[in-house]
């Protein structure tokens, strides 16, 4: 299998595209502040923007899209007629398949558990006066992690396909001790 540069130009894209938009997420985290209830004793809890909800979930079905396209075109390591055994493209490629695969599983993580947790908000919290209060919100991070395991993930997607690409024997297998017979053969038509 030869290495394509539209198949690298889309999961890269996708990648960087998924990158930008968990910082985006990170930088547009939901705050909140408590403001008490003008007609009761309550306070509540605002909160701003939800905006990294939506960054996170896009970035994280861009990479799973990216990862899905890389995997499809490889066939998954799985799938297909086999790597070249032996060498030293085939243990690269297994080692970033699995670089790719755990970063692209910590990605994921990241960036769905910081969306849903950044949606979540919390409503009324005590009587006005009460103990210290403080709104739920996503920690400072989560989607920081998300992106640099996206980044990471990106890396090893690439190194797997270069790498398996040149292990790849394109449905060839290469025969030992069977060259052709070079030997001469005469005909019935033989020049006189």
């Amino acid at each position: 299998m030869a290495v394509s540069v539209s198949i690298l130009a889309i999961v890269t894209s996708l990648h960087l595209i998924a990158f930008v938009l968990a910082i985006g997420a990170e930088r547009r985290r939901s705050h909140a502040k408590v403001v008490p209830d003008q007609y009761d004793e309550r306070t509540y809890c605002v909160y701003t923007t939800d905006a990294s909800t939506v960054y996170g979930l896009a970035a994280f079905g861009l990479l799973l899209l990216s990862q899905a396209v890389i995997n499809g075109v490889t066939r998954c390591l799985c799938f297909g007629k086999g790597l070249l055994s032996g060498s030293s493209s085939t243990t690269l490629a297994i080692f970033f398949f699995i670089l790719s695969w755990v970063s692209f599983l910590g990605a994921e993580a990241c960036l769905l558990a910081g969306s849903a947790r950044n949606a979540y908000h919390t409503k009324y919290r005590a009587v006005f006066g009460g103990e210290h209060l403080s709104c739920a919100t996503l920690r400072k991070g989560v989607f920081a992690a998300g992106a640099a395991l996206t980044l990471v993930s990106l890396l090893g997607s690439i190194l797997y396909y270069l790498s398996h690409s040149k292990a790849d024997t394109g449905g060839w297998e290469k025969h030992q001790n069977e060259g052709v017979g070079m030997t001469q053969q005469t005909s019935e038509f033989e020049k006189v």
